[in-house]
């Protein structure tokens, strides 16, 4: 063997060599950790935008369900039948007026669920009374009924009279019997005493720990 092929021989065993056990061992601890902290910042990622979603799904529904509550207390109006507006602690029911007629709606947190309960319009005031009523005893689960929050703790409603906020199961504002001659505050016998209505409407409800207050001023009634 010449000293040329000798020489050539040396060279070309560093290039025979390969990879060792331990470095294959090694480099493929080191893809397996980049692997772990790729997948834990794509998860964190899509975690991130899961719940960027649902948080902005809960603000517009709660936008929803805030104008519905304005537009309600907005359109009350007073018939001299029944109570145009009143807040038994779970529930508030009012009339208000709709297309056909006038509508008993009633607005309650039962179970933690905030719900809407919205009546068939009435001409009659015979069928508002009826309608007023069967408000008293909803269960929560009749037609009509609509969930528009869940996670509802408490609630509370309060009216103002004459700049001055007060509770609104109170009973210090009372209505005076109207035109229609109709006795027990304006109200048709077996009703419950009729409120003056109030100039606006404060409403504290608690929604999944967070506590919301809202305060409406009341259409013209009449």
């Amino acid at each position: 063997m010449t000293a040329a092929t000798q020489l050539r021989g040396r060279r070309r065993k560093p290039d025979d060599r390969g990879f060792t056990l331990v470095e294959v061992l090694v480099a493929l601890f080191v893809m397996a950790i980049l692997a772990t902290l790729a997948w834990q910042g794509l998860d964190g990622i899509v975690r991130a935008r899961d719940g960027g979603g649902a948080a902005i799904e809960r603000s517009a529904r709660l936008a929803t369900v805030m104008t519905q509550w304005e537009q309600d207390l907005q359109a009350v109006f007073d018939t001299g039948a029944v109570p145009a507006i009143a807040f038994d602690g779970q529930t508030l029911r009012l009339t208000r007026r709709t297309e056909g007629g006038v509508q008993v709606v009633a607005w309650a947190v039962r179970g933690g669920l905030w719900q809407r309960w919205a009546g068939p319009a009435c001409v009659r005031a015979a069928e508002l009374g009826e309608g007023w009523l069967r408000s008293q005893q909803l269960l929560g689960t009749e037609p009509g009924h609509l969930t528009v929050a869940d996670g509802a703790s408490t609630w509370q409603v309060y009216f103002n009279f004459d700049g001055s906020w007060s509770n609104a199961q109170s009973t210090a504002n009372l209505a005076t019997p109207n035109a229609t001659g109709l006795g027990n505050g304006g109200t048709l016998p077996g009703q419950p005493q009729r409120l003056a209505l109030p100039g606006g409407v404060r409403m504290v409800i608690t929604l999944n720990d967070q506590t919301l207050t809202r305060d409406v001023a009341l259409g013209p009634g009449e």
